[in-house]
C-alpha cells in the first residue's frame, strides 16, 4: 500500500480528497494536515510515500513546504492539488519535483488518473531493475501512441458507443448515474464506466459528485449539448 498524507487547510476539500482517495485501490490515508507545521509533525511520525498538497495555506505555503522537504532530502512524492493556476506556481512545483498537478476544481476521473499513473510508476520501479524505453515512455513520461482520428480507445465498440450516446441524449438536461444509464442500455456498470470516462475526456459530459449522509458518493453525469459535435467523428 502507498501511504498518503493530505495537506489541505479547507476541511471540506480535505474530506472530498479523502473520499476520492478511498475510491482508488492501492492507497491508504495516514493523516490530514491543515498546515505545513502539522504536515511536518506527521512526516516525522509516519512513513509517508505521497503527499496530496495544497499551495494556498496560512503561514508556510505548500510550495515552501515542498522546498523544505526537498532540502532535507526526504524521498517523498508530491501531487499538487490546488486552485493555483498561475504559471509561476506550476513551474515552481514542477521544479521541486511534483509528479502531477491538479487544478481545482477537477473531475474525479482526473484525480483517479493521477493516482493510477503514480501507482503504475511505483510498481514499475519496484518490480524491474532495468527499464526499457517503452516502459519509460508509457509509465514515466506518459507518452502514448496517438490514435488515428475517429479511432476508439481499445475496449470500446462503435455500435455500443452509438447506443450509449442515444440513451444519454434521451435524458435531456437531467443528470444520470452510471447505474441508471447502464440499466437503460443493457450493459454492465464496469463497461459503462469505460464509455462514460471516454465521453468525459472528450468534454461532452460533465460530472458532479453528490455526497449523502452515509455511504459512498454518487457520480451524476449530464451531457453538454454545445460540445456534441466533437463526438460525430467517433460515431461514423
Amino acid at each position: 500500500m502507498i501511504n498518503v498524507l493530505i495537506v489541505e487547510d479547507d476541511p471540506m476539500v480535505a474530506e472530498f480528497n479523502k473520499r476520492y482517495l478511498e475510491q482508488v485501490e492501492g492507497f491508504t490515508l495516514k493523516g490530514i494536515a491543515a498546515s505545513a507545521d502539522e504536515a511536518i509533525t506527521i512526516l516525522k511520525r509516519e512513513g509517508i510515500d505521497l503527499i496530496l498538497l495544497d499551495i494556498y495555506m496560512p503561514g508556510i505555503s505548500g510550495l515552501e513546504l515542498l522546498s523544505q522537504i526537498r532540502k532535507i532530502g526526504e524521498g517523498i512524492d508530491i501531487i499538487v492539488v490546488s486552485a493555483a493556476s498561475d504559471s509561476d506556481s506550476i513551474k515552481k512545483a514542477l521544479q521541486y519535483g511534483a509528479v502531477d498537478y491538479l487544478i481545482k476544481p477537477f473531475e474525479f476521473n482526473r484525480f483517479r488518473e493521477a493516482l493510477a499513473t503514480y501507482r503504475g510508476r511505483v510498481t514499475l520501479m519496484k518490480d524491474q531493475v532495468k527499464l526499457s524505453q517503452v516502459d519509460l515512455d508509457k509509465q514515466i513520461f506518459r507518452k502514448y501512441e496517438t490514435s488515428k482520428p475517429g479511432e476508439l480507445p481499445k475496449g470500446l465498440n462503435r455500435d455500443t458507443l452509438k447506443l450509449v450516446w442515444e440513451h444519454i441524449q434521451e435524458t435531456g438536461k437531467e443528470p444520470f448515474s452510471t447505474e441508471e444509464i447502464s440499466q437503460r442500455v443493457g450493459i454492465s456498470r464496469v463497461s459503462m464506466r469505460k464509455y462514460l470516462s471516454f465521453l468525459d475526456e472528450l468534454g461532452v459530459l460533465e460530472t458532479e459528485v453528490l455526497y449523502g449522509s452515509v455511504g459512498r458518493p454518487v457520480y451524476k453525469h449530464r451531457h453538454i449539448l454545445s460540445r456534441s459535435e466533437i463526438l460525430k467523428i467517433y460515431l461514423k
